[in-house]
């Protein structure tokens, strides 16, 4: 459906200023982060000299602060506002941003991916939130479609300036990682724009109708939103952090800027497929289109634990793409229509919390299998392929079962 606006222009009515406005802010602080994320590993062992296990120690401990945060965020927002957590994360991040480009030793990094982390976590389940408000369920897959591709177009566009700032100051890091910080202050700031929907005495169930007590932020969250969760997160125990993927394709033969091309190309596949899977996932059952994007991650990590180097790594890796592609946005659409909006903010906190906790055990398991075997991480990356090839029919199945009890917006 379409609605008008001045001048006789219409927009789809899942087009809200919310997701315009959010959608840019997730495309400037992506840029700065993707920017970020694939000189880090060289700014800790080459620049400052750390030794190669606080590469590790600092995502791990980053993203564990992130998963903690994202249940917390989730609640307190279904109850004060999500708008100011919002901008408080966004801020956060740009923060953290600045103490890594500043840092002259490695613990001051540390300290900066956990403020950029816990920013993350403290805006990621109101952000989520804001974007459902207001839409049907069934145009949920469409909003999250398009705020994916945004955000990562931004994870296109980080690199991209990353390696122009590295060929014209010959590889000087941290002027990059300064660079960096200019699209995450642009984020907070557009954040300014955001509309925070009315806040009546029935979003938090004071007020009966028809009868029935509107579901209030401390209600137990409903039957179907636990299994789909706990589905979701049984399957993340095999979804490693994608910083090993990328250890994947250095171990076999690429060179750093091949390296940092590789994760642009990706990110492209991502971009160019979240949009599409999302308005799919509004046709079919969204337990359905997640299978398929099982099925992506199956061809992906089996083929790169297989491979030797070469073109086809980039061809597995735009597979890959088109997983996070046909989970993000599409796994937080589901958990959005299986829970009311009053409660929605702590939903996807848990969802959240519990998948960033998974993937972080996830890398746990696998850097610790890394060398087993033939080595370079083959092992790890073909056992997690077999049990997404396994997951994938058995989700198919039994999507009917999974999809029941969905809420209107």
């Amino acid at each position: 459906m379409r609605s008008w606006q001045a001048g006789g222009v219409s927009r789809p009515e899942w087009m809200t200023r919310n997701l315009k406005v959010l959608s840019a802010v997730s495309l400037m602080q992506d840029a700065a982060s993707e920017l970020v994320y694939p000189l880090l590993p060289i700014l800790l062992t080459s620049v400052l000299g750390a030794p190669a296990a606080v590469v590790g120690l600092v995502e791990g401990v980053a993203e564990g602060a992130a998963a903690l945060t994202k249940y917390v965020s989730g609640r307190v927002s279904d109850r004060m506002g999500r708008k100011p957590l919002v901008g408080l994360g966004y801020g956060m991040a740009a923060v953290g941003k600045v103490i890594v480009a500043a840092a002259g030793v490695w613990p001051i990094v540390l300290v900066g991916r956990v403020v950029d982390r816990v920013g993350k976590g403290i805006r990621g389940a109101p952000r989520d939130a804001l974007l459902a408000d207001g839409v049907d369920h069934a145009q949920l897959g469409r909003v999250f479609g398009f705020h994916r591709a945004a955000d990562t177009l931004g994870a296109v566009i980080g690199p991209l300036i990353g390696l122009a700032v590295l060929a014209m100051t010959g590889g000087n890091i941290q002027l990059a990682l300064w660079v960096a910080v200019v699209p995450a202050v642009l984020s907070v700031v557009l954040v300014l724009w955001v509309r925070e929907p009315r806040r009546t005495p029935e979003t938090f169930g004071a007020k009966r109708s028809i009868g029935k007590r509107t579901p209030a932020p401390s209600d137990p969250l409903p039957r179907e939103f636990r299994r789909v969760v706990g589905a979701l997160t049984l399957i993340a125990l095999v979804n490693f952090p994608d910083a090993l993927i990328l250890l994947r394709v250095s171990e076999v033969g690429f060179t750093v800027s091949g390296v940092v091309a590789a994760y642009v190309i990706y990110n492209l596949s991502y971009t160019l497929i979240s949009y599409p899977a999302g308005a799919l996932s509004d046709r079919l059952p969204r337990a359905r289109v997640y299978a398929l994007g099982l099925l992506c991650f199956a061809v992906g990590y089996i083929g790169l634990g297989v491979v030797d180097g070469g073109w086809p790594v980039i061809v597995l890796l735009c597979v890959y793409g088109g997983f996070n592609a046909m989970t993000d946005g599409v796994g937080k659409a589901w958990i959005s229509s299986l829970v009311p909006p009053q409660i929605r903010g702590r939903a996807q906190g848990v969802f959240q919390g519990l998948a960033g906790g998974a993937v972080l055990f996830a890398g746990l398991w696998a850097g610790l299998a890394w060398e087993v075997g033939p080595g370079n991480g083959t092992v790890p990356l073909i056992v997690a392929g077999c049990v997404a090839a396994a997951a994938a029919p058995i989700l198919w199945l039994s999507s009917r079962r999974l999809e029941v009890g969905v809420t209107s917006a």
